[in-house]
């Protein structure tokens, strides 16, 4: 049995929201504020338990005002025109024919014995019936307070209320109510919440930075009622330790006892004894430490990383003894759900691979012996990387509501012939191995090679620091731009943009080619050339002209991908020369920068040709330039404060102010 969907309107950013959930793990990726927590706490506040945790800010706030308008129209509605008002939870569950459903049936949830209708689903809603709408419109027009909204924030509790059903899939009109202690037979929720209470604040008192050893008692709490051999051993060192404690109080209280003794009128005696009880002993009295060299140092003494990690390890066990029922006589759920958000947080990379490819083991094993379901959020581009992509569930915000994809359907869109399976399969080797920061990036810039990667930050800041105070200018280095180098493959990524729908800027180049007299393609001055070689400006531009690749517009670089857009910066004419590639594109603007520093460019070579009178820079940057990252190195070092002394092609510049706007 598992859980095969869940669906939710109306709920905050998740107006109208479908997730499927893998069997096993589900990894949840997604940029800052795109419905992560969300997801969590709507299933929290409508499976944990019958108490109302709704605010009426939970609704999506087209659905706030929509509300209020219903309450302040003085149209007459009848309960048929009445459409209810509500946000909504569905979650459908999937089983297999030989599985036990005895809790679904105690439920009421299994109406026939067709194998055919393997679906359950449980639906919720916290909703405002035809009824209490129209209490509520009479209630607010007798009422002082003017504003709807305000009014609804304060007493929605009174009119909207929460409602638990079930039954067979197609079948709604025959759900019926869910009693809360049979749907916790069902579903089982367990969270490891982001706010994990781990401190190492110096100079605190020890008895309130000590989160490990308060969750060590905890662990132990549930168990103290069972007959496990490492109880009783416990419970009998407590009470020989009682005994002894006991006749060494004789001894501290002799004076006491006595005079108690002498001042009773009818001779009553007191003794003062000894009542370990090891739940208090292990709450007050126990103290996690770590062994250092030899010396035992104090939990808090560890860094914040290792307290986060140990924390978790310590509530994951907690939660699988709460799943496993180790210490009750109840039975397991059928389905146990658990959460883990941002398992990341304080720990280095490092930590954080680990933390992945361990919990991954722990989870398989537990699963033998329990129906678990697992999801992690994350913003760890680590934790991603260390994951399988049929695993992810990539959460993106669009048009004031969340969307999520399947990263196990990318491939089908890759398609079946030979060079899109080498796409995708280059797509995923890249993204594992070096850059899952995509997930979590607004905007991109894909690059070639080690030029571009060195220099474009500080053509970053130059144009940043050249537009300070200019209206509606959002300076780059404040925005969460990944510049990701993939050589000639950037075409390999157009599936996965659109997937993504995020901003992209690709820096190519021009690479003009002449046929030769043995007819091949060479490479050759943009004059002279008759095609271009490069794959990505003929994968994303198409079938051109020559001529109108050499004289495109700024607009007709713009390529539409799905809900997303992605521009083609590559060399254009520029005072009166057309360059093929950046070096000859940068020489032809800053000649004279160059030339001042000649002797101390460690990257040139073949010098005199930055002497002649009429420069050929196409010729110059191929005889001058040695090793072109030393080339941006030299740039960089000889570079005034703020890169004042030399200008960005304007191919580049366009580009970035492109990729500026939102």
């Amino acid at each position: 049995m598992k859980i095969l969907k869940i669906k939710i309107k109306n709920y905050r950013l998740l107006r109208d929201f479908s997730i499927d959930l893998e069997e096993s793990l589900s990894l949840v990726l997604g940029k800052n504020n795109t419905g992560k927590t969300s997801f969590l706490q709507i299933l929290q506040k409508f499976l944990c338990g019958s108490s109302n945790n709704f605010s009426f800010d939970d609704f999506h706030v087209d659905i706030q005002k929509n509300i209020s308008a219903k309450i302040e129209t003085l149209d007459d509605v009848t309960k048929e025109e009445y459409e209810e008002l509500k946000i909504n939870l569905r979650i459908e569950i999937e089983r297999n024919c030989e599985e036990n459903i005895e809790n679904l049936a105690d439920a009421g949830l299994i109406t026939d014995l067709d194998v055919r209708n393997r679906i359950t689903v449980l639906s919720f809603q916290y909703v405002l019936a035809y009824e209490n709408f129209i209490k509520i419109r009479n209630d607010f027009k007798n009422h002082h307070i003017e504003n709807t909204i305000d009014f609804l924030k304060k007493h929605h509790k009174a009119y909207f209320k929460i409602e638990k059903r079930g039954g067979s899939i197609g079948d709604e009109n025959n759900f019926i109510e869910l009693e809360d202690s049979k749907l916790k037979k069902i579903i089982n929720i367990q969270t490891i919440s982001a706010k994990r209470d781990v401190l190492n604040e110096d100079g605190k008192d020890s008895k309130t930075n000590n989160a490990l050893s308060r969750l060590s008692y905890k662990y132990y709490e549930p168990s103290k009622d069972s007959n496990a051999s490492y109880v009783i051993d416990l419970q009998k060192k407590l009470i020989e330790t009682d005994q002894a404690l006991t006749e060494s109080y004789k001894g501290i209280f002799k004076k006491v006892t006595e005079d108690i003794e002498k001042f009773s009128y009818n001779g009553s005696k007191i003794s003062v004894k000894s009542n370990f009880q090891e739940i208090s002993l292990l709450k007050e009295n126990t103290s996690i430490v770590y062994d250092e060299k030899g010396c035992y140092l104090p939990e808090d003494h560890n860094g914040l990383g290792y307290m986060n990690l140990f924390a978790m390890i310590f509530k994951l066990h907690i939660i699988f003894d709460e799943f496993k029922k180790v210490h009750s006589e109840s039975k397991t759920a059928d389905i146990n759900l658990l959460f883990i958000e941002e398992p990341e947080a304080h720990t280095h990379p490092q930590m954080q691979y680990v933390f992945i490819k361990n919990i991954k083991k722990f989870l398989k094993e537990n699963k033998k012996s329990l129906n678990l379901q697992t999801v992690i959020t994350t913003h760890s581009a680590h934790i991603a990387s260390q994951s399988d992509f049929s695993d992810i569930k990539y959460f993106l915000c669009r048009d004031d509501k969340v969307i999520v994809k399947n990263l196990s359907s990318l491939e089908s869109e890759y398609g079946s012939d030979d060079e899109d399976k080498a796409n995708f399969k280059f797509l995923k080797q890249y993204l594992t191995l070096h850059r899952a920061e995509l997930f979590f990036s607004d905007k991109i810039i894909f690059i070639e090679g080690d030029t571009e990667r060195i220099l474009l930050p500080a053509m970053m800041k130059k144009l940043d620091d050249e537009n300070k105070g200019q209206k509606d200018y959002i300076p780059l280095l404040s925005q969460k731009i990944s510049i990701i180098e993939v050589g000639a493959h950037s075409k390999s990524f157009d599936k996965f943009l659109g997937f993504l729908e995020i901003k992209t800027l690709i820096i190519t180049d021009l690479d003009s080619v002449k046929e030769n007299e043995a007819g091949r393609k060479e490479s050759c001055n943009v004059s002279e050339g008759t095609d271009t070689s490069n794959s990505s400006i003929k994968h994303y531009l198409g079938e051109i002209s020559w001529d109108d690749l050499k004289d495109i517009s700024d607009i007709d670089r713009v390529v539409p991908l799905e809900n997303t857009e992605i521009y083609m910066a590559y060399q254009s004419g520029e005072e009166n020369y057309q360059a093929r590639s950046f070096e000859d594109a940068f020489m032809s603007l800053n000649l004279e920068f160059i030339k001042s520093k000649k002797d101390n460019f460690m990257s040139l070579k073949k010098r005199e040709y930055l002497e002649s009178d009429s420069p050929d820079y196409y010729k110059i940057a191929e005889n001058c330039v040695g090793k072109k990252t030393e080339f941006a190195t030299d740039i960089l070092f000889y570079s005034k404060e703020g890169f004042t002394n030399w200008r960005t092609p304007a191919y580049i510049n366009n580009g970035l102010l492109w990729l500026m706007k939102k």
